[in-house]
C-alpha cells in the first residue's frame, strides 16, 4: 500500500513538474520572441489589394498575378454549412480554445521528433494558419510554429471568434489561383458559395490541407475520399443528420474550371512583366499593390507570331514521326479509375473508417457519364480531358475506336468526331530524327481504345491526328526604330513550357551571324561586294593539339568568288577568310556596337561561322540595328507602369533616326520626346550589306521567300554544326523579326535553317506585312555603282555586271590583256578584254 501511494505521489509530482516546465517554457518563448512579433492589431484594418495586371500597348490584358481571383467576404455571408465543413476539416474546436489547441499540438510535437526537428503538418488551429498565413513566412520550421503560436494567443485577445473566421475564410489558397472561399465557388462551380450543395461546400472545405492533391479537377479520385470524409467527421460532429450525410456522400462531382481567359495570349512576355515587377516592387508588394503595367507587345501581330510559330513547329514534328499516344488504355469510368488511385496521403481519412472509401466508391460511380455513340460510363474519359491542358493548336483527345483507316476520338467538350485517314497517314513510326517507320496500314496501328492522344482542326474544320512537338522554338520581332518588342513567343506554349527560349536560350547562332562579319569588313574598307575570296580549303592551328579543318555545309568547293555571291551562298571558308584578313580584335570591337558583348564572343575564326551562344532577342536586336540605317537601339518591352491612375515610369529609350541632323540629341515621335541613339555604321555601307542581302532571298539560301512577293524583305538562314540550331532572321525597314528552333536537349533537328525557320518567318510576315506597302530604305545619294568584272571584282569601263559602292571604297580598274591598237581595230576600244573582241 506505501508503494502505491509512494508512486501515485511520484506520477503527481511528475505530472505537475512537466506541467510546470512547459509553462516556463512557454513563458521563456514568450520573452524571447514576444519583441520581434508583429502586431496582431493590424489585421483590425487589413484590406486586401488589387492585382498585377499587364497589358498590351493598346490595352488589351495578357495575364493577371497574385491574389487576384479573390472575392472577399464578410463574416455573415458565409453559409452555416460552409463554416461547420470548414470546421470538421481544419479545425472542429474553433469557438472553444483560445487559438491553440493542445491535442493538435501534442501531434505536431510528436512529427517534429520523427521528422528530426522539421514541421511537417498539423497541430494548426485555424486562428494560427490565419497568423502564418497573414503574418508569417511559410517555411516549415520549429522556430517559426513557435512565433505562429504566440501570434495566435494574441490574436484571440484581440480579434472575435468570427473576425478571425472571416480573414482565414479570405485569404486562404484554394488551388488554380483561387484565394478564398468566395473566388474558389465562383472558379469550381462558376456560382455564389450560398448556392452550392453541401457536397460542393464540403468539395471546397477540403482544399487548404493541399489544393493541388485534393483538387476535384486536377485529382477527382482523392478529392472524393477527402470529400467525403469532412462528410463523415460532419454527421459524427453533430452537423449534420443521416440522410443529409447518405444524399450528400453520393452526389457525383461537379466541379468544372471556369476562369476568364486574357484578351491576347501572351503568356511569355506576361510572365517577363510579372519578374520586372517582383524585381522593381518586390514579391508581396507587387502582387498586391495594384500595378498596372503596359508593355510594347502588339495586339495583332502577337497572335500572329504564337500562331506561326505553333504551326511551324508542329510541321516540323510531322516531318519526323509518330512519338505514340501521351497516355495508354485511360480508364473509362471514375469508379475505374478510383480502383487504381493511388492512396498515400489519405491515411487519415482512411484509416478513421471504412465507410468513407465505400460512400466514395458509391459516389464515383453516380459520377456516371453518357455520351451518345458510345458504350458505357465515360465519367473518367471526361475528366481527363477536363484537366489535360490544351497546348497551342493541340486538343487532348482519347481515342474511342479505330477500325479501319478511321479514328473516332471523344473531345473536351463531349463532342464525339472522327479522323479520316487523310488525317492519320503521316502517323510513321519515329526512329530517330533522321528516320521514320514504314506509313501505317491501319488506325489500330497508331492508338487504340482509351489512349490519350492529340489533335488540331484544319483550315477546312476537319480533324488531324497531331502530338506535341519535340523541337522547341522562339519567335521575336522588333520595331527596328525603336527597339520595341512587338511580338514574342518563347516556346511551343507556355503551359507546355515556361523555359522562354526568346530570352533565355542562348544558342549557336550559325550563319544568320556572318552579315556582321562582312559588314566589318565593307566598314574596314578592305573589301567591298566585288572582293574576290578564294572558297577553298584551309587548315588553321587554333591552338589545341588537333587543327582545325573547317568546310562548308555542302562539302564542296567552289573556288575564287566574290563577296556577294559568298553571302548568298552562306559559304564558311570565304567568312573565315574575310574575318581573318578584317582581323579578329578589328571586328569584335565593330560587334559590339550591335549589342553584342566582347565576354560572350568567342576569341577565335570560329566567330565567322556563328559559334557564339546568343539568345534570339540579342540576335534580333542585332538585325534591327541593320534594318534602322545602323542606329544601337536596345530591345525593351515595359511601356508604362502605373498604380491607378498615377504613372511611376514611362519608357524613354534612345530610337533611330535617319532624317536628325548631326549631334541632334533629342527628337519628338507622337508628342513625345526620345534620346536620339548613336549611329554605329555608316549608312553606306549599310546598305549596301542590305542589298547583298536581298541576293540572299533572291539567288540563295532564302529563296523560298520569294513566294511572298514582297521586294522590301532581305534576311539571313542559319544552321549550326550537326543541324541542331536552325535560325532565320530577316527584315524590312518596319519590322524585323528572328525565328530560332531546335531541341532543349541540343539534340539534332536533322534540318537546315531553310527548311525549317525560313517558313515558319515566312507564315508570319506573310500575314504581318500583307496590304502593307513596301517598306525598304533610299540609296544614299553617295552611293556609287559601277560596272565590274565578275570574276576579278575591279572596275570596267563598259560591259560586265553592275555593282554598288562606297565612294571611298572603290575597287581598281581591270588591267588591259590586250594591246589598245589590237583593241581599236576590234572596234571594242575601252575595254581591254578579249570578250569584247571575241
Amino acid at each position: 500500500m506505501t508503494f502505491i501511494r509512494t508512486l501515485l505521489f511520484s506520477l503527481a509530482w511528475l505530472t505537475v513538474s512537466l506541467i510546470a516546465a512547459a509553462g516556463l517554457g512557454v513563458v521563456g518563448a514568450a520573452l524571447y520572441f514576444a519583441p520581434g512579433l508583429p502586431d496582431v492589431h493590424q489585421l483590425q484594418d487589413f484590406e486586401l489589394h488589387s492585382p498585377l495586371r499587364i497589358y498590351t500597348r493598346d490595352g488589351k490584358l495578357i495575364g493577371e498575378y497574385g491574389e487576384e481571383r479573390r472575392l472577399p467576404i464578410d463574416h455573415a455571408e458565409i453559409p452555416e454549412e460552409f463554416i461547420q465543413a470548414l470546421l470538421a476539416a481544419e479545425d472542429d474546436r474553433f469557438f472553444e480554445h483560445r487559438g491553440v489547441d493542445p491535442m493538435g499540438l501534442m501531434r505536431a510535437a510528436g512529427e517534429l521528433v520523427a521528422s528530426g526537428g522539421e514541421i511537417q503538418s498539423g497541430g494548426s488551429t485555424i486562428t494560427m494558419q490565419v497568423a502564418r498565413n497573414y503574418l508569417l513566412t511559410l517555411d516549415r520550421t520549429f522556430t517559426r510554429k513557435i512565433r505562429e503560436i504566440l501570434l495566435a494567443l494574441q490574436m484571440e485577445q484581440v480579434l472575435s471568434k468570427e473576425e478571425i473566421l472571416e480573414l482565414y475564410v479570405n485569404k486562404i489558397f484554394l488551388g488554380h489561383r483561387a484565394y478564398g472561399i468566395a473566388a474558389a465557388a465562383e472558379i469550381y462551380y462558376d456560382r455564389p458559395l450560398d448556392e452550392l450543395t453541401l457536397a460542393e461546400k464540403a468539395m471546397i472545405a477540403g482544399l487548404p490541407k493541399a489544393p493541388s492533391s485534393f483538387n476535384p479537377l486536377t485529382n477527382p479520385e482523392r478529392a472524393l475520399i477527402r470529400r467525403n470524409w469532412i462528410l463523415f467527421r460532419m454527421r459524427d460532429l453533430g452537423y449534420i443528420d443521416q440522410a443529409t450525410y447518405d444524399e450528400a456522400v453520393q452526389a457525383p462531382i461537379t466541379a468544372e474550371r471556369h476562369v476568364a481567359q486574357a484578351e491576347v495570349d501572351a503568356d511569355y512576355v506576361a510572365e517577363m512583366a510579372r519578374q520586372y515587377a517582383v524585381d522593381r516592387f518586390g514579391e508581396s508588394e507587387a502582387y498586391t499593390g495594384g500595378y498596372n503595367i503596359t508593355t510594347t507587345l502588339d495586339s495583332e501581330l502577337q497572335p500572329m507570331a504564337r500562331r506561326a510559330l505553333a504551326r511551324g513547329l508542329i510541321d516540323y514534328d510531322t516531318r519526323h514521326g509518330w512519338r505514340g499516344p501521351e497516355e495508354e488504355e485511360v480508364p473509362q469510368s471514375l469508379a475505374e479509375a478510383q480502383d487504381r488511385t493511388e492512396r498515400s496521403g489519405l491515411e487519415e481519412e482512411l484509416d478513421e473508417s471504412p465507410e468513407v472509401l465505400e460512400t466514395a466508391r458509391r459516389a464515383a460511380e453516380r459520377s456516371e457519364t453518357r455520351v451518345e455513340g458510345i458504350d458505357g460510363d465515360v465519367s473518367n474519359w471526361v475528366q481527363v480531358l477536363e484537366r489535360t491542358p490544351r497546348y497551342g493548336l493541340l486538343y487532348p483527345a482519347i481515342v474511342v475506336e479505330s477500325e479501319g483507316r478511321q479514328m473516332r476520338v471523344l473531345l473536351r467538350d463531349g463532342e464525339l468526331r472522327t479522323i479520316e485517314w487523310d488525317g492519320l497517314s503521316w502517323a510513321r513510326e519515329f526512329r530517330n530524327a533522321q528516320y521514320r517507320g514504314p506509313e501505317p496500314g491501319s488506325a489500330a496501328e497508331i492508338a487504340g481504345r482509351g489512349d490519350l492522344v492529340r489533335v488540331m482542326e484544319r483550315e477546312d474544320g476537319s480533324l488531324r491526328l497531331a502530338q506535341r512537338p519535340d523541337a522547341e522554338g522562339s519567335l521575336v520581332v522588333m520595331h527596328p526604330e525603336t527597339g520595341a518588342i512587338l511580338a514574342l513567343q518563347g516556346g511551343f506554349d507556355f503551359n507546355a513550357s515556361k523555359f522562354n527560349r526568346a530570352v533565355q536560350a542562348q544558342r549557336q547562332s550559325g550563319s544568320i551571324f556572318k552579315p556582321f562579319i562582312y559588314l566589318a569588313a565593307l566598314e574596314s574598307g578592305t573589301m567591298t561586294a566585288a572582293s574576290v575570296v578564294n572558297d577553298a580549303p584551309v587548315v588553321i592551328n587554333d591552338g589545341s593539339n588537333e587543327l582545325w579543318r573547317p568546310v562548308n555545309s555542302s562539302g564542296d568547293f567552289l573556288g575564287p568568288m566574290r563577296l556577294r555571291n559568298a553571302l548568298a551562298r552562306s559559304r564558311n571558308l570565304v567568312t573565315i577568310r574575310v574575318l581573318r584578313e578584317v582581323g579578329l580584335n578589328e571586328t569584335i570591337g565593330f560587334l559590339e556596337g550591335f549589342g553584342f558583348e566582347e565576354a560572350r564572343l568567342p576569341n577565335g575564326l570560329s566567330l565567322a561561322l556563328g559559334s557564339a551562344s546568343l539568345t534570339p532577342l540579342e540576335m534580333t536586336n542585332a538585325y534591327a540595328v541593320l534594318a534602322n540605317g545602323g542606329f544601337k537601339v536596345t530591345p525593351w518591352f515595359v511601356e508604362r507602369v502605373a498604380k491607378g491612375e498615377t504613372t511611376l515610369e514611362e519608357a524613354s529609350p534612345a530610337v533611330a533616326c535617319r532624317n536628325c541632323s548631326p549631334g541632334q540629341e533629342q527628337v519628338t515621335i507622337d508628342g513625345r520626346s526620345y534620346p536620339v541613339a548613336a549611329r554605329v555604321v555608316d549608312p553606306i555601307n549599310l546598305y549596301i550589306l542590305r542589298d547583298m542581302l536581298r541576293d540572299v532571298i533572291e539567288n540563295g539560301t532564302g529563296r523560298r521567300a520569294l513566294e511572298l512577293g514582297r521586294e522590301d524583305i532581305v534576311g539571313k538562314t542559319g544552321t549550326t554544326n550537326g543541324q541542331r540550331d536552325t535560325w532565320f532572321a530577316g527584315f524590312n525597314s518596319n519590322l524585323v523579326a528572328t525565328v530560332w528552333l531546335g531541341k532543349d536537349d541540343n539534340t539534332t533537328t536533322a534540318e537546315y535553317g531553310a527548311s525549317a525557320a525560313l517558313p515558319i518567318w515566312m507564315t508570319f510576315m506573310g500575314e504581318a506585312l500583307e496590304g502593307q506597302p513596301p517598306a525598304m530604305p533610299e540609296p544614299p545619294a553617295e552611293l556609287v555603282t559601277a560596272q565590274i568584272d565578275p570574276d576579278t571584282g575591279r572596275r570596267l569601263s563598259s560591259g560586265g555586271i553592275s555593282e554598288i559602292f562606297h565612294p571611298d571604297h572603290l575597287p581598281g580598274t581591270q588591267p588591259r590583256r590586250v594591246e589598245r591598237e589590237v583593241e581599236q581595230r576590234s572596234g571594242s576600244q575601252g575595254t581591254g578584254t578579249y570578250e569584247a573582241i571575241f
